[in-house]
């Protein structure tokens, strides 16, 4: 076992700055809107503050100073507590795959935050390094890999587009300020100005009686055309010049690099955060397509593992959510060569459809039910509810004609492809190997035409579970002679 250590003293900083955010409200009500109340709510709520700020500064302290880790060579050592003390030990080989995270304040302080990521499914799963030195962190990074006894040896550049870099690592992926723009205007990131411009005139008009003046102003500048038309440029530029400075900031030094045997994903420019995970880890691959992007021709390409890959902006295991259709299938090919995306697949039979179609809709059913009972007038229309009604029924079977029309299937040898969805279409690859658990069912209607389900289990927080439905009964056969096969395929770990 290594040298055992507290974690970065920068630690109590990084508390301290999360209880100021967390109770910032508080404080503005209780000692700041209120200051010169004296009611009893106030008083009482004020001691109780002051009581729950002392114990979380204690709290930030003790914890500090009873926890403690250890690395080796093989895993990591956890400790923590005084008198209830409790020890963990995690192998490297649990980890799945590690999360980098460097916001504006650790920059200041020359350090970073780090997540690594185990298949463990218990409360603490996660090793959380909140403040680590750039330094340590690395030495961490190269007891995990040669812990795998992962080689970096030197490689032949075969492609002249895909620029090599030190420690034999390949960036696959740097996006040009043409696909900056392309993705602010993809992910509507240019629509933000519409809720400030409504919060803001909102927010006017509680203080100032601004209708009546308002009024006069548009019809003013709706009176004169040219000053209009400027008006509506400027919004437009406006919204454009957000929606890509924003994009910008959250996917700009975006970069797609693997060497021999791990992958890289690193974005952002005031919050950068980088994905790092091996490629022998990886569960499968998730292509999805929205209207938007199936118009332009672009996907987006996830790569699914056994480990937590983050909320919100932190999640990183992305391979850039706007890139050409052509690309997204070519980089998979690039980074993970074992796996193998293929565009030919098959359509579900015409008796799927059928199938679809006459499955009830609950959804309908319960919604017609309250129409028809309350009957609510809608627009001053006494007759709404069954416009509504008719409205919502078209609506749920063309959803359902879109799924039948994009629900696609494939085995691939060691592969299997799904691929379905109405609005957004989900495409799913996974290996025979990491696949842990498969079902075909058969509903009683399926039955009638031939057809059953098919669910398949891959490891991923949670869970995942993957399901096609309405196939030919021959392929969920095929499906589980497939699957049979792993047995031959499967390494004890």
């Amino acid at each position: 076992m290594g040298q055992l250590k507290r974690y970065h003293p920068l630690n109590i900083l990084f508390d301290f700055w999360t209880l100021i955010k967390s109770t910032f409200f508080i404080v503005m009500i209780l000692f700041v809107i209120n200051i010169g109340s004296e009611a009893t709510w106030v008083k009482y709520g004020r001691i109780i503050f002051c009581a729950v700020i002392v114990l979380a500064i204690v709290s930030i302290f003790y914890k500090w100073f009873t926890q403690k880790y250890a690395a080796d060579n093989v895993s990591f050592y956890l400790y923590k507590g005084l008198l209830n003390k409790s020890e963990r030990t995690i192998p490297y080989s649990k980890i799945h795959n590690m999360q980098r995270r460097q916001t504006f304040i650790h920059k200041l302080f020359g350090l970073t935050s780090v997540v690594f990521e185990t298949s463990m499914s218990d409360a603490d799963a996660s090793i959380k390094f909140e403040v680590i030195s750039k330094k340590e962190l690395d030495d961490l990074e190269t007891k995990i890999h040669h812990s795998d006894s992962m080689e970096f040896e030197e490689t032949d550049e075969t492609d002249p587009a895909v620029k090599q870099e030190p420690a034999n690592r390949t960036v696959h992926f740097r996006p040009t300020r043409k696909d900056t723009v392309k993705a602010s205007f993809t992910s509507l990131s240019f629509l933000v100005l519409i809720p400030i411009v409504f919060s803001v005139s909102s927010d006017i008009k509680d203080i100032f009686d601004v209708e009546s003046k308002a009024k006069e102003i548009l019809m003013s500048i709706t009176a004169t055309w040219w000053i209009f038309t400027l008006l509506i440029v400027g919004v437009v530029i406006l919204s454009v010049a957000i929606g890509v400075v924003r994009t910008f900031i959250k996917y700009g030094r975006y970069e797609i690099a693997s060497d021999d045997h791990t992958i890289f994903i690193s974005k952002g420019m005031l919050n950068k955060s980088t994905f790092t995970i091996s490629k022998d880890k990886v569960q499968a691959i998730e292509i999805t397509q929205s209207v938007i992007k199936r118009v332009l021709g672009l996907a987006e390409v996830k790569l699914i593992s056994a480990g937590s890959v983050g909320e919100d902006e932190a999640e990183t295991n992305s391979l850039y959510p706007f890139l050409p259709m052509g690309r997204a299938y070519a980089m998979v090919s690039e980074i993970l060569p074992e796996y193998e995306v293929t565009p030919e697949m098959h359509h579900l039979p015409r008796k799927s459809l059928w199938v679809r179609l006459l499955k009830p809709s609950w959804l309908w059913i319960v919604a017609t039910i309250a129409l028809v009972y309350f009957k609510p007038p809608v627009l001053d229309i006494e007759q709404a509810w069954w416009i509504i009604s008719i409205g919502l029924f078209v609506i749920i079977y063309a959803l359902r004609i879109l799924d039948y029309v994009n629900t696609r299937y494939v085995l691939n040898e060691g592969f299997v492809q799904f691929k379905q969805g109405s609005m957004q279409t989900t495409m799913f690859v996974s290996k025979r190997k990491k696949i842990i658990e498969v079902e075909i069912s058969r509903t009683r209607l399926q039955k009638r035409f031939g057809l059953s389900s098919v669910n398949m289990v891959n490891r991923a927080k949670p869970v995942r579970h993957t399901s096609i439905e309405d196939v030919p009964v021959t392929m969920g056969n095929d499906f589980h002679k497939w699957y049979v096969e792993r047995s031959k395929e499967i390494e004890i770990e």
